[in-house]
């Protein structure tokens, strides 16, 4: 449930879209207790919700704990800099908002050197009330604007993917948010998870989402490849370094220098390699293989395991202090049984782009088919769901996808599945198990009443009566 700030920011919308002024959340600062009251009384007339405090302590708390969409300050309190300070504290803890600096005449030149610090404007005293007034309405709608492009990217992100990610469900939204985070720093990923739940994706995100995305994304996989030719791979050879090297060689380090590079399967390097692999992540410096000279490279380093790291470290086969160097920071992907909400976009998802490709009309797929599919344990993840609804759509005989397209195995690992769940159910009355079925989907969507209805095969309406028939909630 939301609060007043939550109620305002409704009302800002409302009003934006019906050609009123945005109402916003101002704060208000200054020294001057009868010059702060005018400046509120003025902002309360086009509807404006105004906060007043009038020392930079007291606006340091509202900042910190506060909700605001426009902050407006007096440049010099307590202190020259007072402004400037607030202007900090501002950018720090209301990150959406914007900030309007109010300067005598002697300060413009101040105030000018906060327009380059990240201030909206700077308004001279004495203030003209309506051109104040309209330099407020203005920095509202600036936020407004850009509120509302941050609320359309997400719902384009929820209904194509974020970087090729697709999903709802709380598990996957903290995967997307943390790539977000991480991103636009150089701080080595570690991306965990089972096989098939799509580690390189996120990978490929966070390269796409920082500052090297116009550079090289390199991905390579430590897996099944003898010592040798890892070293070779990574690091490069130069001419005649062994039988056949006929030519220098660069490595995937150097490769991929400038860019990002994905090591997959990390887990699966062999002991004797990991030491050179920390040195060069520790200085940046690669040295082909029968050479003596370095060369130094700048990579953004990602790796990814299904492996338990720690394990391996207990017994020896992975080294404590690479596995720290590559943790700066972790992502762990959840394994598809365990956001099975997902699965209806997913599946919708791959209808789509696999009958796009087969250039026929996408068909749609049944309830009882999704149903089936949404009950799959998917012991191979994201993968093997495409894989299997690849299938299905090459096989499929009309407009529709229904249960007969579901291959045989997916629906007898389905089927085993159910035994085992209908088993614990036996005995028990028709009104248990209606009740025990909804309690476990609103489970699975956290709570989100049309997915679960959807799943259930029932109207929201419906929903509702049996919460409140069963005590639901």
């Amino acid at each position: 449930m939301g609060g007043p700030e939550d109620s305002t920011r409704q009302e800002l919308t409302t009003s934006r879209s019906s050609g009123e002024v945005p109402r916003a959340q101002v704060l208000i600062i200054d020294d001057e207790i009868e010059h702060a009251q005018v400046m509120a009384d003025a902002l309360k007339k086009p509807g404006h919700v105004c906060t007043v405090v009038n020392s930079l302590e007291s606006a340091r708390e509202e900042l910190r704990h506060g909700s605001f969409d426009v902050i407006v300050t007096d440049l010099v309190m307590e202190s020259p800099d007072s402004g400037l300070q607030v202007l900090q504290l501002a950018q720090k803890f209301q990150a959406d908002a914007e900030t309007i600096m109010v300067t005598a005449h002697g300060d413009v030149p101040t105030a000018k050197a906060a327009l380059q610090g990240g201030a909206y404007d700077f308004i001279e005293k004495p203030l003209d009330l309506d051109v104040f007034r309209n330099l407020v309405n203005r920095a509202s709608e600036t936020v407004l604007l850009r509120n509302a492009n941050t609320v359309l990217q997400d719902q384009v992100d929820a209904a194509w993917g974020f970087e090729g990610i697709i999903g709802e469900s709380h598990a996957i939204l903290q995967v997307i948010d943390t790539i977000k985070q991480v991103a636009a720093s150089n701080i080595p990923v570690l991306v965990t998870g089972e096989s098939g739940t799509g580690k390189e994706l996120v990978a490929a995100a966070i390269h796409r989402c920082s500052p090297r995305a116009d550079r090289r994304f390199v991905t390579f996989n430590a897996a099944g490849q003898s010592e040798s030719l890892l070293e070779d791979q990574l690091y490069g050879h130069v001419r005649g370094a062994y039988t056949g090297a006929d030519k220098d060689r660069e490595g995937v380090f150097e490769y991929a220098d400038g860019g990002s590079l994905f090591l997959d399967e990390i887990g699966d390097m062999p002991v004797s390699m990991q030491p050179k692999l920390l040195r060069v992540l520790e200085t940046g410096d690669v040295v082909r293989l029968g050479s003596n000279d370095s060369r130094h490279v700048d990579v953004r380093f990602i790796t990814a395991t299904n492996r338990d790291l720690k394990n391996l470290i207990g017994s020896g086969e992975f080294r404590e202090d690479l596995y720290f160097r590559i943790r700066g920071a972790q992502i762990h992907v959840p394994p598809l049984r365990e956001r099975r909400e997902d699965i209806p976009l997913l599946v919708n998802h791959a209808v789509g782009r696999y009958a796009t490709e087969l250039g026929r009309p996408i068909p749609s797929v049944t309830q009882p088919a999704m149903m089936r599919l949404i009950a799959c344990p998917w012991p191979g993840n994201v993968r093997e769901l495409f894989n299997v609804v690849h299938r299905m759509v090459v096989g499929c005989r009309d407009d529709q996808i229904d249960i007969r397209d579901i291959p045989d195995e997916v629906r007898a690992a389905d089927d085993d599945s159910e035994s085992a769940s209908m088993g614990s159910l036996a005995g028990l009355g028709l009104d248990r198990i209606e009740k025990e079925a909804i309690r476990q989907t609103l489970a699975m969507t956290d709570g989100n009443r049309e997915q679960a209805a959807s799943m259930l095969g029932i109207g929201e309406r419906t929903l509702y009566r049996k919460l409140k028939e069963y005590g639901l909630s």
